[in-house]
């Protein structure tokens, strides 16, 4: 089976990371209002708050940990309060250690304000985005960045839709394969180190490395530049692992299923992803196996089995031939029979 690494979770991002991948990656503007080390301050969790009931005073339930988003609702509380009320009302969310404040729709707070978060070193930014829209984003962004991980050892390539991951032990040709994939037009996730993000339900993210990136290597060849050679059409960034793949060598002593009546399953990070056991053999062509084996998962999510099928027809010429003396569970048997 695959190598893989232990499973990993990152405990805390800084808050100047987090804005910089705001900015730079989601594409959103996001403005800092005062100077303070970001580097320092830490977001350990993907949850946001917005603090009404804090700057009202109301302290016994504040998720001070998260990130503070303040929209028009508390930017206006603190607008209609006096010069004395508002500092007080601020006093009460600066008080404890909170990562940040992100004021959204374009809200700012006055100097007295500012001056007193960068007297205590909390960083406030400002974004023109509605707060609904940017919590969203920034959820997000903070789940991904949370997500439990893990590094494993093979090929993820997008095949007619199909994120299928090439497993098996090295020097199978799980690079071979996927390099053929590429030339028949599919596209290359990535090669030799996938790491794998669990998301919401049973979805599984697939992504490349920073350094490897879309690079691969082909023994007897060297390294291979997917994207200079094929083009940016041949390559994606991340794809949902939605079938493994394991390519194995042959061995006679093992049972492989014919009918794929049996779903087997690879566990990653905890899901249970559909597993097509995949011998090797001189001669056979596994590309267009692992081509067959998209479409097929195709057929099945839009409702329609190949198995389901033929079990189908199957039973229903055992009912012609045998009637009410058919035996349940031969079914097979009177298969072979027809056709031996």
């Amino acid at each position: 089976m695959a190598r893989r690494a232990k499973p990993f979770k990152k405990e805390s991002i800084s808050v100047a990371f987090a804005i910089e991948q705001l900015q730079k990656s989601v594409g959103l503007a996001v403005k800092a209002l005062n100077s303070v080390d970001a580097e320092v301050r830490l977001i350990k969790e993907s949850n946001l708050h917005r603090p009404g009931m804090a700057l009202a005073g109301y302290l016994d339930l504040f998720t001070h940990q998260r990130v503070q988003v303040l929209g028009n609702t508390e930017c206006r509380f603190l607008a209609h309060l006096s010069e004395d009320q508002r500092i007080e009302a601020f006093n009460n969310v600066l008080k404890f250690p909170i990562p940040c404040i992100i004021c959204t729709e374009g809200n700012v707070l006055d100097d007295t304000l500012l001056t007193k978060a960068t007297n205590a070193g909390v960083p406030i930014y400002v974004t023109t985005e509605p707060s609904t829209k940017f919590m969203y984003v920034l959820r997000d962004f903070l789940e991904d960045q949370f997500a439990p991980q893990q590094s494993l050892h093979g090929s993820l390539i997008d095949v007619y839709g199909i994120g299928l991951l090439i497993v098996g032990p090295a020097g199978i040709g799980k690079s071979e394969v996927a390099l053929d994939l590429v030339e028949r037009g599919h596209r290359l996730v990535a090669d030799d180190v996938v790491m794998a993000t669990r998301k919401e339900g049973q979805v599984v993210m697939g992504s490349g490395t920073d350094l490897v990136q879309h690079f691969m290597e082909v023994r007897g060849l060297g390294l291979v530049d997917v994207r200079a050679m094929f083009g940016i059409r041949a390559i994606r960034f991340q794809k949902r692992i939605e079938v493994v793949v394991n390519l194995h060598p042959w061995d006679p002593e093992e049972e492989y299923t014919r009918l794929g009546m049996v779903d087997e399953t690879f566990d990653i990070l905890g899901a249970k992803l559909p597993l097509v056991m995949l011998p090797i053999t001189p001669g056979k062509n596994v590309t267009v196996l692992c081509e067959v084996i998209a479409m097929n998962h195709l057929l099945r999510h839009y409702g329609y089995d190949p198995a389901e099928v033929f079990a189908e027809r199957l039973a229903e010429r055992i009912r012609k031939k045998g009637g009410a003396n058919a035996e349940p569970g031969r079914g097979i048997e009177y298969f072979e029979h027809d056709y031996e």
